[in-house]
């Protein structure tokens, strides 16, 4: 369903400016579609996440509470709201949406991460870790990635934090096909489909990295060109 949402998220875009039609009504109910789409799922999925990690790692000391709950459990009341910390990737998704509604900068370029890119690296995390199952590494990344509370709270900030960061990352919007418009485009095309052939769906976490990563490079050197 995700997938779904992030071709038409792009597809309606693309119609609006091939059919030069624009509304402000039609800029606000995008918004809202994606809120729900890439604001709140990834924020439930992330409470999810939370849950069911402290659930696996403290559930021992949970049944043997007496009915107290998470009370006699060190850091019980940090552990109890920690799972509410997911929704920071919510409200932030808000917050980036709103300011991308108001922000002419971001045309042809977006500054923050993405709405749909930030969804798509949460979702992927399932289909990702089902697939490590055979990998040498699993049991070191099951202990410390995929049942660590820690991981998704900092994952939860951090990708929050990334959505309404100032930073300058390149679309995959083509004005023309010339190597020299779109090198950072071709080059991130070409290793996201290396990603996934060798990799497949642990490969989507991974390209979004990529895209982060390679949009901090592309800054750097056109920076560097413009300083020269």
């Amino acid at each position: 369903m995700v997938g779904i949402a992030c071709v038409f998220d792009f597809l309606d875009g693309m119609i609006a400016r091939a059919l030069n039609v624009y509304s402000e009504l039609g800029k606000q109910l995008d918004s809202l579609a994606d809120m729900v789409s890439f604001g709140v799922l990834p924020g439930v999925m992330m409470f999810q996440f939370l849950q069911m990690s402290i659930m696996r790692n403290y559930s021992e000391e949970i049944l043997n509470s007496g009915g107290n709950g998470y009370a006699n459990i060190d850091f019980g009341i940090f552990l109890l709201i920690m799972p509410y910390f997911g929704f920071l990737v919510t409200i932030f998704s808000a917050v980036r949406l709103a300011k991308f509604n108001l922000d002419t900068r971001q045309t042809d370029s977006f500054i923050g991460l993405p709405t749909p890119a930030n969804t798509i690296f949460i979702v992927s995390l399932l289909f990702a870790f089902k697939q490590m199952r055979n990998w040498n590494y699993y049991e070191l990344i099951r202990e410390y990635v995929m049942f660590n509370q820690y991981f998704y709270l900092g994952l939860a900030v951090i990708s929050s934090l990334l959505l309404i960061a100032p930073l300058p990352l390149f679309a995959l919007k083509f004005k023309n096909f010339s190597w020299t418009d779109n090198k950072v485009r071709y080059i991130f095309l070409a290793l996201a489909l290396a990603l996934l052939i060798v990799f497949r769906f642990a490969g989507i976490p991974l390209i979004i990295i990529l895209y982060i990563i390679l949009s901090v490079v592309n800054n750097i050197l056109t920076r560097s060109k413009t300083q020269s």
